[in-house]
């Protein structure tokens, strides 16, 4: 396992390039607050108080989740978001 807190957004994806380069075929769990980290996940589970409100990929997400979509406008612009 391998864990990581407060870095910013430039570490955070150097760390995030570094591990996808050395562990291919791994099986990763990120957990989160920031949207840009896990923009490219192949599955994101949005949690709301300890619920599961939503499940998918970004796209589908940052469109029919209104949880998710209110946290990644709170952290990025709708054109980097892609709406």
């Amino acid at each position: 396992m391998i864990t990581f807190s407060a870095l910013d957004y430039k570490t955070d994806k150097t760390v995030r390039a570094r591990i996808a380069e050395q562990l291919p075929d791994t099986t990763r769990v990120i957990i989160a607050q920031r949207v840009g980290t896990i923009m490219d996940a192949d599955q994101i589970v949005v949690l709301d108080n300890g619920k599961m409100v939503g499940i998918g990929k970004h796209y589908d997400l940052v469109r029919n989740c209104p949880v998710y979509q209110e946290i990644a406008l709170s952290q990025l612009s709708k054109e980097e978001l892609g709406l």
